[in-house]
């Protein structure tokens, strides 16, 4: 019921198992797929605290199996039981010191949670001092996931969630605060290109907010990083290249919501320079990621 108002294929998702993920892998040439739960998330599966906490654990180990079992094709983004913070910090705890996992996966909101909020401030704390990636993805927003009827909001509401969570951070001065999270937002950023100068224009107005980010907003926009995923077209690789350098844009795909193929086909088309096509199919990846270092060769 959660999947069926979603503008993608229910069956590519519950069917989704690691020798078909493989088999897409390989026919458009990727070599290593970063797991990560997207949206709705454990919150919208039913239950409470208790239930978010077991669900992320099961999660979490269920990844690490595939890592294991499958060497040098698959990492882990672990997920956690937001917007429980207590839960959250102990999760990731383990995840990140007993899983390996690579980074930690989070969603763009949890009901009218979003990541600047003040409560998630000791989380990123921990995430900040351990120097982790954290990973991006949008879901459907409390505030408005239905408010153009049966038009699924993955449509549009899910680039404008990129940029909520952005600007949320940005308002509570996590990017500024937490300078050691490497940070990754999928879809290419969302809306944020085409509206980052009218926000970075707001501190002018609103000094509180440029004290929340000292060293300017672009400043904070481009040590970010995005991937590509449901992104090849001109406009959103034209705002995205404008707005950031190239070593902070990455290969992403939105596997299984998108096949793999739709992503990579698109870019191998695209018109770039060789050392900038190879960065963002692989070398930004390995920067970030550089245990794959040997997997890749």
């Amino acid at each position: 019921q959660i999947i069926a108002g979603a503008d993608t294929d229910p069956s590519a998702v519950i069917n989704w198992n690691p020798a078909h993920a493989i088999e897409e892998m390989d026919r458009s040439g990727v070599a290593i797929a970063m797991l990560s739960m997207g949206t709705p998330g454990l919150a919208l599966l039913g239950g409470g605290r208790d239930q978010w906490r077991k669900l992320a654990r099961l999660c979490n180990e269920y990844a690490a199996s595939l890592v294991h079992d499958y060497p040098g094709r698959f990492g882990n983004f672990a997920v956690l039981p937001l917007p429980d913070v207590e839960g959250s910090l102990t999760e990731a705890t383990y995840a990140l010191d007993v899983l390996k996992a690579d980074g930690i996966g989070i969603l763009t909101s949890y009901g009218n949670i979003y990541p600047g909020d003040p409560a998630l401030r000791p989380l990123f704390a921990e995430l900040n001092r351990r120097k982790a990636v954290v990973f991006v993805h949008p879901t459907s927003p409390q505030c408005c996931a239905t408010s153009l009827g049966s038009i699924p909001a993955s449509l549009d509401e899910f680039m404008f969630e990129v940029t909520r969570a952005i600007t949320s951070l940005l308002f509570g001065g996590t990017f500024a605060q937490f300078p050691d999270i490497r940070f990754i937002f999928t879809h290419a950023g969302g809306t944020m290109t085409p509206i980052s100068a009218r926000i970075n224009a707001f501190g002018a107005r609103h000094h509180e907010f440029d004290a929340a980010n000292p060293q300017g907003v672009y400043f904070e926009l481009k040590k970010l990083h995005y991937d590509i995923a449901n992104s090849i077209n001109p406009s959103a690789m034209a705002g995205l290249m404008n707005l950031v350098p190239t070593s902070q844009i990455l290969f992403g795909s939105d596997t299984p919501y998108v096949p793999i193929v739709a992503t990579a086909t698109g870019f191998d088309k695209m018109t770039l320079p060789d050392d900038v096509r190879a960065a963002i199919n692989r070398g930004n990846a390995l920067k970030l990621f550089p245990r794959f270092v040997e997997a890749t060769r």
